[in-house]
């Protein structure tokens, strides 16, 4: 058996699966605001889940899943809504309060994972995981497992330029990272909500846009079209660096309306290859894949 946590800033949510990714049982909590008591909580649900509830103690591997920019050598991280985390040996100091080894992953990583292992990507050699919500995120899969990186930064396309950006992408926004155009601030929840103020002059978030759009409304399709051209080429780029043979869609821009037709019948246009043979696919797990994920990071 393995337990997979995903640690959030509101709430823990964890599962035990068997080898066959079959769920023995799960466990949700709040998410504590210190970082003693974020060991505490997190040893808490481990015990719960290794013991009676998963159906006898297994002292099963660990993964935890987490935003933010994870150091896996290191066992550190960096997150903006986790503060007291940062810089803290996390994995150390949970390993050690438990008694076993504990494996460490950024949130986007473990989607990808979670998505290449039994997911929408099941069986594919490489994978690339995508997450548009308020942020842009991504995690790369080969053979089943997360490629890292150098700098523990593979899969971080949203804070990429914006390719062949046009004019009616509007002028290149200020992002989170300090820079300016980057993916994330066309292709998140803003960035969503921006174009279309920008083309129509209304105020709307994405989900009343994407509602409008189902409704025939002219204005709402156009934008969640020019959306589907811009993430074409954010993603034809992927294609051209990475190759993957599925790219699998999650975060709340993911039931965007036409977009897993829209989106492949663009990105021909700006790839080397004119009919790429990549799978683009909506998430099989979807809010779950954080902690399946974290799960699968002791692999079968």
């Amino acid at each position: 058996m393995r337990i997979g946590i995903d640690l959030g800033g509101t709430k823990i949510a964890a599962v035990a699966l068997d080898d066959a990714g079959g769920e023995r049982a799960r466990l949700r909590v709040d998410t504590p605001r210190d970082y003693a008591g974020t060991l505490a909580a997190l040893a808490g649900v481990v015990a719960a889940l290794d013991g009676g509830e998963a159906g006898g103690a297994t002292r099963a591997g660990v993964g935890l899943s987490l935003p933010g920019v994870v150091d896996p050598a290191a066992g550190t991280v960096r997150a903006a809504n986790l503060p007291w985390l940062n810089g803290r040996p996390l994995a150390g100091d949970l390993a050690a309060r438990l008694g076993r080894p504990v494996r460490l992953a950024n949130d986007a990583n473990c989607f990808a994972l979670s998505e290449a292992v039994d997911g929408a990507a099941a069986g594919a050699a490489v994978v690339f995981g995508v997450v548009l919500g308020t942020g842009v995120g991504g995690g790369l899969v080969v053979d089943g497992r997360i490629l890292n990186g150098a700098n523990a930064l593979a899969g971080e396309w949203g804070h990429t330029p914006l390719p062949w950006r046009r004019e009616e992408d509007g002028a290149p926004e200020p992002c989170g990272c300090g820079r300016a155009g980057c993916v994330e601030t066309l292709l998140s929840g803003g960035g969503l909500a921006r174009l279309h103020a920008r083309r129509t002059g209304e105020a709307l978030p994405g989900p009343e846009i994407a509602a409008r759009a189902v409704a025939g409304d002219a204005a709402a399709r156009a934008t969640l079209d020019h959306f589907a051209d811009a993430l074409a080429r954010a993603l034809a780029v992927l294609i051209d660096i990475v190759d993957p043979d599925a790219i699998v869609v999650g975060g709340g821009l993911s039931g965007l309306p036409g977009l897993y037709d829209a989106v492949p019948a663009r990105w021909g246009r700006y790839a080397l290859a004119a009919e790429p043979r990549t799978r683009l696919r909506p998430a099989r797990h979807g809010a779950e894949s954080g902690m399946r994920g974290a799960a699968w990071l002791w692999p079968r």
